[in-house]
């Protein structure tokens, strides 16, 4: 009773009992007047104003005090004949309990005969007649008047001149014809300006000249009727009507045909999103578009990776006046995050905080996911532990993309970490973080964990799909272990998965790296045989394999094949075509490529020409390098550090160490980053000119810039004091390598081996073998003409020989460079060495017979002379050795001179022969050139 005595006044907006019947409560409507009541006023029409009005009974606060004295005054008082009593059913809903505490009045006398024929005329009141409706004056825009039968060529000029007469004229409207846009339909509006008074009296002045004669045409002249904008009006009524009811049939036909185009557009979106030029024409075709459409399409242009248009619809929606949401942000956020240009996404975020929109979830796992892509880990945890502190709950996508940026850069003890996270938080890992984890397992070559990976997305149930059985293939390739890569690819077939582009590219790319050519083929016949279409980068795969093999033919064969299958091909496919003609000395062949590859579309990149560049400095064709380094800053391309660390080592290979140091200056000055390869050009150039105290300071320099010194570092150092015959210090930068952890190779242990010889040192040479023996490092054919060569120095040629057995009966084929060398020492001392010389040195010649080995004109001149020396008459040995001899042998024997001359000739000779084969022992260039040429790439 309290609660119900403290109503609010607030809900009682008119009297208990009013003259105005309820329309829903016609049962508890109670009257006192034998006169129908008015009908409600029709809906969206104008409602007569009375013309006297009675005042309104003040409501008193009580509402119980208000129920029971109207009672008692319209039982004790005859109302007048206009009053009408009607209760509001939600009042009496409310007040249920005070109808209890004061019942109705009882129902008064039944009436006579005619009053009950009137009372019945009050129970079912005569439908109201319509208002009148509103005429078209009330629609008439002042000063408007409608202009006919005009010359389809007039221009608004015309009729504004002639109309000028009588007014001010504000506005010329003309018609345009449906066809023919630049022709009007015939008729037209003028509107005058000023005062409405002045404005209309100009009209009807106009309109006075109905009928008069312009430009050979009798025109029209009237009064607008307002029947345009009356029925405008009526229909934007139905719209609203409609769109407040929700039945669609009420709206306007620019409403319906603008829901038609967005319809369209989502349909479009949805079934054809790889037509680019069909979504565009769909979004224009849609008459202001709001704000769902234009983020949809700054998200299509997103997915994409098209920023630029993604930036260019979110400015339009601006300009219209609509404010972006966090949704519209985060897919431009997206567009930026796909095109990898994170500073404009951070500028978004920027806009995003000022104007006080709020990032979500999906914000930050853009923005995570975006730095992960261009290997920012740094900043991809900066955003994840903003988004931990702002939001309370993270999903697995956003661990997945923070996951993946530090699998990227190969901090695998961070992505652990992460995942346990994940799961502490009760989130459970989809297969997807799995893929990524097996991925960084892959890259830094651990095949145990990635094993444990694929182990435990078994175990929790997961099915492994084509792209973890890929993860595998691709782990195994890349370790040289493509025996277990195939035994993976059949373990997937055999689960009813079926090899796709990746897995075969994975395949023949592993075979690519053991240079594997014929296998490499092989995998690409079952891909064809599959079904599959070989794409780019498959193509590029092979034409790289024809490369390796030296069948440049047969390369520029495969891209034609492209080119039929309508496969672009890209710079990448050219590059090792070019690189192959150019390190084969072959510019011209290179420089027809290379034209032929501008022919097909492919504009000439930085890489391209350090493709050139490198081709050349192989050859030591310093000049021609020089001058494509021209030609590439006249066409507009700035060199990069790869381009000038090529030229470094192209000169130092020729051991211009003043060269050298040019070029480290430019690259240095033009801001360029110095890497460890830049200062292995020029510590290359200075070992090779034996200036090692310029090399030691490159060192310093190095250690200044925090670069460490890897194993190919350590190889020229220890090359250069080699060459030098210095090996104390060559055994001490051994002893530094050890210390800092870094693994000698089998060039560490030559060039070592090397140093030893030159100082005569053999008991420690032979030392070094056996530490080789020891752990696991066999000794290649450059090792053993080291230490034939080593042996020769020493004056004994047993020893040669017996190493010269030794590298045979290890499978090794010996070269040109060990026959020449093993043959140079027996030859000098077979006329002082025992019979076990003479007949080493008749077993070797018949060696060199069968495998069809033949000297150069200079060696067999040498040999000639030391012949000469054992046996001066000729003999067996004479006669087996010549087999060896160029086949012009016979005409350029025309040997005569002196001894003098023949002995200063001998000496030079000798000093040849003990460097000429050298510069391919130690050098290591060949092993370089594929790292070099994916360095360039």
């Amino acid at each position: 009773m309290d609660s119900l005595l403290s109503l609010p006044t607030s809900h009682f907006h008119s009297p208990l009992f009013s003259s105005i019947p309820h329309a829903s409560s016609a049962t508890t409507s109670v009257s006192f007047s034998l006169q129908p009541p008015p009908h409600p006023p029709e809906p969206n029409l104008r409602r007569p104003q009375p013309t006297t009005s009675s005042p309104k009974p003040k409501i008193p606060s009580n509402p119980l005090k208000n129920l029971s004295s109207t009672t008692t005054s319209t039982s004790n008082t005859n109302p007048s004949p206009a009053e009408t009593t009607t209760i509001s059913p939600s009042l009496v809903s409310k007040l249920r309990l005070s109808s209890k505490l004061f019942p109705p009045p009882p129902p008064p006398p039944p009436p006579l005969l005619h009053d009950t024929q009137k009372a019945t005329q009050v129970s079912e009141p005569p439908e109201a007649p319509l208002p009148e409706p509103e005429k078209p004056d009330n629609f008439r825009q002042h000063g408007k008047i409608f202009i006919g039968n005009l010359p389809n060529w007039i221009k608004k000029h015309d009729v504004s001149e002639f109309f000028r007469q009588f007014g001010p004229i504000k506005d010329v409207i003309l018609i345009k014809a449906h066809n023919d846009t630049h022709r009007n339909a015939g008729f037209g509006f003028v509107i005058y300006g000023g005062s409405p008074p002045v404005a209309e009296k100009s009209a009807v002045k106009a309109v006075e000249f109905d009928g008069v004669e312009f430009h050979g045409r009798v025109l029209t002249v009237k009064l607008d009727d307002g029947k345009r904008l009356k029925g405008k009006a009526e229909e934007r009524a139905r719209w609203v009507e409609g769109y407040e009811s929700g039945d669609l049939n009420n709206k306007s036909k620019w409403h319906q045909e603008r829901e038609g185009s967005r319809k369209l557009f989502r349909k479009v979106l949805d079934s054809e999103p790889e037509n680019w030029q069909k979504v565009v024409t769909a979004f224009e075709r849609i008459d202001k578009p709001s704000r769902r459409e234009f983020g949809l399409m700054v998200n299509y242009y997103a997915r994409r990776g098209d920023m630029h248009r993604a930036r260019e619809t979110f400015e339009r929606m601006r300009a219209r006046g609509i404010e972006p949401t966090s949704h519209v942000f985060t897919n431009l956020i997206h567009a930026y995050a796909v095109g990898r240009d994170m500073e404009e996404a951070l500028s978004c975020v920027r806009k995003m905080k000022e104007e006080g929109i709020e990032m979500t979830v999906v914000t930050y796992s853009i923005l995570v996911g975006g730095f992960a892509k261009v290997g920012n880990s740094e900043a991809a945890d900066y955003w994840f532990e903003e988004a931990k502190g702002r939001h309370t709950h993270l999903n697995a996508i956003i661990y997945g993309n923070i996951v993946y940026a530090h699998c990227q850069t190969c901090n695998m003890e961070r992505a652990e970490a992460l995942v346990r996270e994940m799961e502490e938080e009760g989130i459970d890992a989809p297969i997807d973080i799995y893929h990524t984890m097996m991925d960084g397992y892959t890259m830094i070559g651990n095949e145990e964990k990635c094993l444990i990976v694929f182990e435990r997305l078994k175990e929790c149930g997961f099915t492994p799909s084509v792209i973890t059985f890929g993860c595998l293939i691709n782990l195994y390739s890349k370790i040289g272990k493509v025996s277990k890569a195939l035994e993976v690819s059949k373990m997937m077939e055999c689960a009813g998965i079926k090899h796709n582009m990746k897995t075969y590219s994975m395949l023949i790319n592993g075979y690519l790296r053991l240079k594997d050519w014929a296998n490499a083929f092989a995998i690409f016949e079952d891909l064809v045989k599959d079904g599959l279409k070989p794409d780019v980068v498959l193509y590029n795969n092979m034409i790289q394999a024809f490369c390796g093999m030296g069948n440049m033919d047969r390369a520029i064969h495969t891209i034609k094949e492209m080119q039929k299958e309508r496969h672009r091909p890209t710079t990448r496919t050219f590059m090792p075509i070019i690189h192959g003609f150019a390190k084969a000395g072959e510019m011209r062949r290179a420089l027809e490529v290379f034209d032929m590859m501008r022919r097909s579309g492919c504009i000439p990149t930085v890489h391209t020409f350090n493709t050139l560049i490198l081709g050349l400095t192989e050859k030591r064709q310093m000049e021609k390098a020089v001058e494509i380094l021209d030609e590439m800053t006249l066409a507009g391309i700035t060199p990069n550090e790869h381009t000038y660390t090529t030229i470094m080592h192209g000169y130092a290979s020729l051991g211009d160490t003043g060269k050298a140091f040019e070029y480290f200056s430019k690259l240095r000055n033009e801001g360029l980053e110095l890497d460890v390869y830049t200062y292995e050009a020029l510590l290359k150039a200075c070992c090779k000119s034996g200036r090692m105290q310029s090399a030691l300071a490159v060192t310093k320099e190095m250690a200044a810039q925090n670069i460490p010194r890897n194993t190919f570092v350590y190889n020229i150092l220890i090359d250069g004091w080699a060459r030098r015959g210095d090996v104390w210090e060559a055994a001490d930068l051994m002893q530094q390598m050890k210390q800092e952890g870094v693994q000698p190779d089998i060039h560490t242990y030559t060039s070592f081996i090397n140093a030893c010889c030159k100082a005569g040192d053999m008991l420690r040479a032979m030392n070094t073998i056996h530490e080789m023996d020891a752990i696991g490092v066999k000794p290649n054919v450059k090792t053993y003409t080291t230490l034939i060569h080593g042996w020769a120095r020493a004056s004994l040629p047993e020893k040669a020989l017996k190493c010269f057995e030794e590298m045979k009966l290890a499978g090794l084929k010996p070269d040109k460079a060990v026959y020449h060398c093993l043959m140079t020492s027996l030859l000098s001392r077979a006329t002082v060495a025992e019979a076990s010389i003479y007949s080493g040195v008749l077993s070797v010649c018949r060696e060199m017979i069968e495998s069809g080995s033949t000297v150069d004109m200079g060696t067999a001149v040498h040999w000639s002379r030391c012949l000469r020396k054992i046996e001066r008459s000729g003999g067996e040995l004479t006669e087996a050795l010549q087999k060896t001899f160029p086949p012009d042998w016979n005409s350029y024997h025309t040997i005569t001179g002196n001894s003098d001359s023949e002995t200063d000739d001998e000496h030079e000779s000798d000093g040849e022969d003990n460097d000429v084969y050298f510069d391919n022992v130690t050098d290591g260039d060949d092993d370089l050139d594929d790292e070099d040429l994916n360095r360039l790439w």
